[in-house]
């Protein structure tokens, strides 16, 4: 498969979920010589068969010679998608900071990247949420040009065995409804519509997010942003401009709702005041300027 983008040498973190996606990726990785690997399975506790997955990736990894290290969530049956994936990835970057990686590994491909496009619109995203799933400093996401046909067929033709998540058949799940009801339906020509306006939106985003990085350097101080530049921006605009000076700062993961209460809270709160953000990050609103406090580590 040409469109695998394989990591620099070194050492990694790659997600195993026991699956057909990751026990493909697992596969190819472990087939170079010049990568160091961990392999990583979180139990979500949210079906009574998980034990068996960690079971099985745990013996696939021995197969391969590759450490392993897993934990246990107990989340629940009833745990959201969103809670689920915070528990997970806090585990990931856990294991990523423990074992000294360079980033973590996942198997997300081709039909994972039009089906986040999808949900997002259907959620009402900005304009990120067109290109949510794309590579990340921490992340590396080697499949992402692969369909999952593509990968069924590795797993075939080098005689994988990958176990089945019987959840991801719950239409209940908007991702599920999205893969087996939405998605199908493009056809070859709307998939490959779709992810060509994906394509031009991330470059898009990225000019505008160099654009934004700009003009906040000239309206701060000391990594601050001045209150009356601020306080003259639309209401949109003060939206992205929050987004960008947050990510600037390196806080990554907020959601709309935390935008729009930081946004609010940047244009109408008396000074002096502070609000959470996340991770311990607080935004303190002065006089004349916004600061983000830093948690201590």
């Amino acid at each position: 498969m040409n469109e695998v983008v394989f990591p620099e040498p070194g050492k990694y973190v790659v997600a195993v979920s026991g699956g057909v996606d990751s026990v493909v990726l697992m596969d190819m990785l472990q087939k170079r010589p010049d990568l160091e690997l961990t392999v990583a399975h979180f139990d979500h506790g949210m079906r009574d068969e998980s034990g068996r997955d960690r079971e099985f990736v745990q013996t696939l990894a021995k197969d391969y010679g590759l450490k392993f290290v897993y934990e246990e969530g107990r989340l629940g049956s009833g745990a959201s998608e969103a809670k689920a994936r915070a528990a997970r990835y806090g585990f990931l970057r856990r294991i990523r900071q423990a074992s000294d990686a360079r980033a973590i590994i996942t198997a997300h491909h081709q039909d994972d990247v039009l089906e986040t496009a999808i949900i997002n619109v259907l959620r009402g995203t900005g304009r990120k949420g067109l290109t949510a799933l794309q590579n990340q400093p921490d992340i590396i996401r080697p499949l992402l040009g692969v369909t999952k046909n593509d990968l069924l067929k590795y797993a075939q033709t080098n005689e994988l065995k990958w176990r089945e998540d019987k959840s991801n058949q719950n239409l209940d799940y908007l991702r599920n409804y999205v893969r087996q009801k939405i998605l199908p339906r493009l056809g070859v020509n709307g998939r490959q519509k779709l992810l060509k306006l994906v394509n031009k939106t991330r470059d898009i985003n990225a000019e505008l997010d160099t654009l934004l990085v700009k003009q906040l350097s000239a309206q701060s101080v000391n990594e601050e942003v001045e209150r009356t530049f601020y306080n003259k921006l639309p209401h949109r605009v003060a939206r992205e401009v929050m987004a960008a000076w947050l990510r600037s700062q390196a806080v990554s993961g907020f959601d709309k709702k935390t935008l729009e209460r930081l946004v609010v809270a940047a244009k109408t709160a008396s000074s002096g005041q502070t609000f959470p953000v996340l991770d311990g990050y607080m935004l303190k609103v002065n006089k004349h300027n916004l600061a983000l406090q830093v948690p201590e580590r």
